[in-house]
């Protein structure tokens, strides 16, 4: 697929959405910025994404330590500055009947959302000198309704659509465009840990197609599949007792 983008930051690459991206992206022409936790897996995308015409700058970091990875950013953008940034690193966790460990809280905290932010945080100024540009947030359907198996994953994928939404309209001052990302169910390691039925479940090959497809149209909010997303947006219409009922009669209780 030819890129709309000739330099491309995705973080999160190693993952099924985030390598589905970056192989459908990768084009002679096309620069990829590909980061990652699993440096095995990192080169083994980037080997790839070169095979197809890309060239491709890696980036194995640790999400964990913000501040660290806010600067490695910001210095990577210095000789790269990306035309589109894709933010779709993310971890999940599910709870039990004794609920989540703090410890997976704040892991699901602090990958999702903050590492998140300080993507953000890093590749804007860069964007604002150049002149433009897009980012995308990979929020998640659940933003629209949290699941209690994965009410800490739930909760960040909120807040990210939140913040996407709300940072739209100063970055638009700057020609910069935001789109907001909800995805249902992909095939992933990821979403095989997640207890429940999975409806309308999508390969990440398909989900990636439908996100360029909406980043080309620079869509401020790209979610689907359409009838999981009008399910989920009924059930943050509904009042509490009925969503919750709904909620666990359709399997989703710890």
């Amino acid at each position: 697929m030819t890129p709309v983008s000739s330099t491309i930051l995705i973080t999160g690459a190693t993952g099924a959405i985030g390598s589905a991206l970056a192989l459908q992206y990768a084009a002679v022409g096309c620069c990829l910025l590909l980061t990652g936790r699993n440096v095995e897996k990192l080169e083994q995308l980037a080997e790839r994404c070169r095979d197809l015409g890309a060239q491709v700058v890696t980036l194995a970091c640790d999400l964990k330590d913000h501040r660290d990875y806010l600067e490695q950013v910001e210095r990577l953008c210095e000789q790269h500055c990306p035309d589109l940034v894709i933010a779709n690193a993310g971890v999940s966790s599910t709870a039990g009947r004794n609920g989540e460990s703090w410890q997976a809280i704040e892991e699901v905290i602090g990958v999702n959302l903050l590492a998140t932010m300080a993507t953000i945080q890093a590749v804007v100024p860069a964007m604002r000198r150049n002149v433009g540009g897009q980012i995308a947030l990979i929020s998640s359907l659940a933003a629209w309704y949290g699941l209690p198996v994965t009410p800490a994953y739930s909760a960040s994928k909120a807040a990210i659509k939140n913040y996407g939404e709300a940072l739209r309209a100063p970055l638009a001052a700057d020609g910069i465009e935001v789109s907001v990302v909800l995805p249902g169910f992909v095939s992933s390691a990821m979403s095989r840990t997640v207890p429940g039925p999975k409806p309308f479940l999508m390969t990440a090959e398909r989900a990636a197609q439908l996100i360029i497809k909406g980043l080309a149209k620079k869509q401020a909010r790209i979610s689907f599949p359409f009838p999981l997303n009008l399910g989920c947006w009924l059930l943050a219409l509904l009042p509490a007792s009925v969503s919750g009922w709904l909620v666990r009669k359709f399997g989703y209780h710890a």
